[in-house]
């Protein structure tokens, strides 16, 4: 058998990543709605809270597909977590959704071999950290532009750079070790080449292998640079005075918002599952007739 044809064998075909994309979706959204409801604590100037799920988008993005594992989370937040609860922003929401898929996109793309726990370690403070910083990059710029005045926290100096740089550490420390790093170290290995056979993959070491280099090429840098100026770019448009390129959509459906997008999103998830089922049993019956 040729290199080509034994390269093409394991090509996720279009209805596996239609179904990877509905999933982590779903699934993300599901868990906007969770944060939603959990609680928050503040020690001092330190602030305590789930701001997201991140591993759920990158455990899809490591075990089947990075790019469609990410598109589909960022869908799911805009869909969830901004417009059934009426929230949504316009086009200010485009840095978020910019920022968010390319760490997952790169995080998942990182880890060659799902059962090395070092590149899994690296892949989760590496999402958590290319989110959290660029998101920080444009916090810091906006202040410092003059578009958005400073929001001091007790307890710390009055400075952009501090307040900010507080901030992230926070975040990687606290989310990047709680809801990225566990999770991932624990979930991946457990679920490695038991859930793929479920849309008809095979596993990463049943595929074309893959490496850091293979992606990590000046046309994708500078891809990354202009989505990244892009976004910045957006945000700043969306803060400033100009009437620009804004919409906003504010809708006042309290709880009731929030239990609909949940609702929603677990009817699409669990109608994922049943297809993905059915196309499971049709198969098998095709293979023992065969």
């Amino acid at each position: 058998m040729s290199t080509a044809k034994l390269g093409n064998r394991f090509e996720l075909t279009s209805q596996q990543k239609l179904m990877i994309f509905i999933l982590s979706m779903s699934l993300y959204g599901i868990s906007n709605m969770i944060t939603e409801l959990l609680p928050e604590f503040r020690v001092g100037p330190v602030e305590l809270k789930v701001e997201y799920f991140i591993f759920i988008p990158l455990l899809f993005a490591i075990l089947f597909n990075p790019l469609y594992a990410a598109l589909g989370a960022c869908v799911g937040e805009i869909v969830f977590g901004e417009l059934l609860l009426g929230q949504f922003g316009g086009v200010s929401e485009l840095e978020k959704f910019i920022e968010f898929s390319l760490a997952i996109f790169v995080a998942g793309m990182l880890v060659t071999d799902p059962r090395n726990k070092r590149q899994l370690a690296v892949a989760a403070y590496v999402a958590i950290g290319i989110d959290q910083l660029l998101g920080t990059i444009v916090d810091i710029a906006k202040v410092y532009v003059g578009i958005e005045d400073l929001e001091a926290v007790p307890g710390l100096p009055e400075s952009v750079l501090a307040i900010e740089g507080f901030s992230f550490l926070n975040a990687m420390i606290i989310s990047g070790t709680l809801f990225s790093l566990l999770p991932i170290i624990y979930l991946v290995p457990r679920l490695y080449g038991k859930v793929e056979p479920l849309l008809g993959m095979k596993p990463r070491d049943g595929r074309v292998k893959t490496s850091i280099a293979g992606f990590v090429t000046p046309r994708f840098i500078i891809l990354a640079i202009v989505l990244i100026f892009v976004a910045g770019a957006v945000e700043f448009l969306s803060e400033s005075d100009l009437d620009l390129f804004t919409w906003e959509m504010e809708l006042d459906l309290g709880n009731i918002g929030m239990w609909l997008s949940l609702a929603v999103a677990l009817i699409i998830f669990i109608g994922t599952l049943l297809i993905i089922r059915k196309k499971r049993k049709i198969e098998h019956k095709g293979e023992n007739i065969a």
